[in-house]
């Protein structure tokens, strides 16, 4: 395995032989990493917001589930 560092990228080379399903949630890993690294909000704003998301799904999906 070969991890080189190209300007503001990284790259990792690796066999081809390597399990796939690793390299997939390794790539999922990274991609969570990269993500919270560029978070600016604050922890009430994420409170705030999965309210917004909790009552607007409830209100799309509230038919399936009262009868």
């Amino acid at each position: 395995m070969v991890i080189t560092r190209d300007n503001n990228k990284i790259i990792i080379q690796a066999v081809s032989s390597i399990n796939m399903d690793a390299v997939q949630r390794l790539i999922d890993y990274i991609n969570v990493l990269e993500i919270t690294a560029n978070n600016q909000g604050t922890e009430e704003q994420a409170a705030a917001l999965a309210d917004e998301i909790d009552r607007n799904w409830w209100a799309e999906n509230k038919k399936r589930f009262l009868k």
